[in-house]
């Protein structure tokens, strides 16, 4: 589109400067504005560009390493964690540029897309509303880091930008409940859509972003349970989901990834020609990796519960701290990987992943834990979700990134539904209970209703381990106001430090700060904050 406008500024200075020809003529050679979105095949070509910019790799899987999840060393996810960050931190700015590049794109095409006239009205209808969701979904982004920002609704010139002011937090969120409501109808169900149409914007995506949005402002419950309900009992119209059998297949195998009933909305991908490899830098080092990035933390581990059912904590939970991985559930095996983890290969060969100091027959050891070092795990973890054995070389991936999730639905369902005081073993069995069935779970006590039980804190819990990886945890703490105490004080690594008298240890990879007061909000960008005075700034940050 830039090229395009290019072309049609060259070509109005030179009809200015010949003075030949009126400035509304088209030219006959190339695309103008008053020509580009007459041709089908340029307005699906800008439509797909606008999916291109919904989300990134980078802003999936970064999430975690801010949150309680994971660790990282890298720049600016080291500084925010840390509590260190400014309004001079560039991914403050980068992000704030990512999201609101998307929406001036989206309304390029909601104020050209008319001028088309050769499409069937109903297909327009159909991409007005994909656009429009991905529109919504840029600001609520948008609202969830920065608090009060401005609604972009319709293309606006560089002058308006510079004077636009912010809308509050609930009115962007209320906003986007709006549009996403406003869309649904226009949108097809996933069962009615081809094959090869997998990927693009459903019913289904619209009303589980509108749970998850309802979800994040934690005063509207009950509609977040009848939302849910659109997908959990009408699914002959909004379309079918259910949970894929195989829990590590959702990510790991390149055929279940992209087909599975349980994916309401998938960052595409295509091998070689659209791909990420973040996970070159998850990866232990003895199967490929090449330096550890990004690593998941004890407190991650910790809250993977045991077989039975009950927290590595509780009485009678059977957890043994010198043999910590056994008996546990089965999503920390498909997650995370540990000391002499037995990591299986694309070809099916198994290599023992050997973490703890000293003890690699191998030496030296690439993935043992060496404190200081700026390639092997600063936990002592490594990742193992997401690991594609169809990659490229160096974890070049085709697999798609899932950011909506059928379970999620089913979680956000729970919690609403606890919320409400309105859980029981009904709701239970069709939620967390059939979430720990599908990850292995075969234990009355892990599968059975606990009514007695911390329902909130067992939700949570569940919410982690099941999502973790997904870029979704750092949201959760940050709604449930608990980001002051987990992101508060030492991100732990697992039990191999020198000093086994600190923290009974377990290594301390970061300290981290967290203040309540201002943290909660990112900071509106210095540039932006600068340029456009009726931005102002969020609390304790300076411009």
């Amino acid at each position: 589109m830039k090229f395009i406008k290019k072309l049609l500024l060259v070509s109005v200075a030179l009809l200015v400067a010949t003075g030949c020809k009126k400035l509304d003529i088209a030219p006959t050679d190339r695309f103008s504005d008053l020509t580009f979105w007459t041709v089908d095949a340029n307005v699906y070509n800008a439509l797909y560009n606008n999916y291109s910019l919904i989300y990134n790799s980078g802003l999936y899987f970064d999430a975690e390493a801010i949150s309680d999840n994971a660790y990282s060393p890298s720049g600016d996810l080291n500084i925010i964690a840390s509590g260190n960050a400014n309004a001079q931190t560039a991914k403050f700015a980068g992000d704030w540029n990512n999201y609101y590049s998307a929406i001036k794109s989206c309304n390029i095409f909601l104020t050209n897309i008319d001028k088309n006239t050769t499409l069937p009205a109903a297909a327009i209808s159909r991409l007005k509303a994909e656009t429009r969701f991905i529109r919504a979904f840029e600001h609520f982004n948008l609202s969830k880091w920065y608090g009060d920002v401005p609604i972009v609704d319709k293309d606006i010139s560089p002058e308006e930008a510079q004077t636009i002011s912010r809308s509050t937090r609930a009115e962007v969120m209320q906003f986007v409940v709006s549009e996403l409501e406003a869309i649904v109808n226009d949108l097809p169900s996933k069962d009615a859509i081809p094959a090869a149409e997998n990927g693009r914007i459903t019913k289904g995506a619209a009303l589980a972003l509108e749970s998850r949005v309802l979800l994040y402002q934690g005063n509207r419950m009950a509609e977040v349970v009848a939302v849910c309900e659109k997908l959990m009992n009408d699914q002959g119209t909004n379309g079918t989901y259910a949970l894929q059998g195989s829990y590590a297949d959702l990510f790991n195998n390149p055929v279940v990834n992209k087909q599975t009933n349980e994916s309401i909305l998938s960052l595409q991908y295509v091998p070689t020609v659209r791909t990420w490899q973040n996970f070159w830098d998850f990866a232990p080092r003895t199967v490929g990796g090449r330096v550890s990035n990004m690593a998941p933390t004890q407190e991650l581990v910790d809250d993977y519960i045991m077989l039975n059912g009950r927290g590595i904590r509780e009485a009678g939970s059977g957890y043994v701290e010198s043999n910590p991985y056994v008996n546990r559930d089965p999503r920390l095996t498909a997650t995370i990987v540990y000391d002499r983890y037995n990591w299986i290969n694309a070809n099916n060969t198994t290599k023992v992943i050997y973490i703890k100091p000293g003890t690699d027959p191998v030496q030296p050891g690439l993935d043992e834990y060496s404190a200081g070092s700026q390639a092997a795990s600063a936990t002592a973890y490594y990742w193992r979700k997401y690991y594609d054995p169809s990659a490229l070389a160096n974890f070049v991936s085709g697999n798609n990134l899932h950011l909506i999730r059928y379970a999620e639905v089913l979680l956000n369902y729970a919690e609403a539904k606890q919320s409400l005081n309105q859980m029981d073993a009904t709701v239970w069995n069709r939620t967390i209970g059939a979430l720990r069935a599908r990850a292995g779970f075969t234990e009355a006590g892990a599968l059975n209703y606990p009514g007695n039980a911390d329902m909130t804190n067992v939700i949570r819990r569940e919410r982690r381990v099941e999502l973790a990886m997904e870029g979704l945890r750092v949201d959760d703490i940050r709604r449930w106001k608990t980001a002051e105490l987990t992101m508060n004080g030492y991100a732990h690594g697992a039990k191999f430090s020198a000093d086994q008298n600190t923290d009974n240890g377990y290594i301390r990879t970061q300290f981290r700060k967290f203040d309540p007061a201002r943290d909660y909000l990112w900071a509106i960008p210095a540039h932006d904050a600068n340029l456009n005075k009726n931005l102002g700034q969020n609390p304790g940050y300076n411009n």
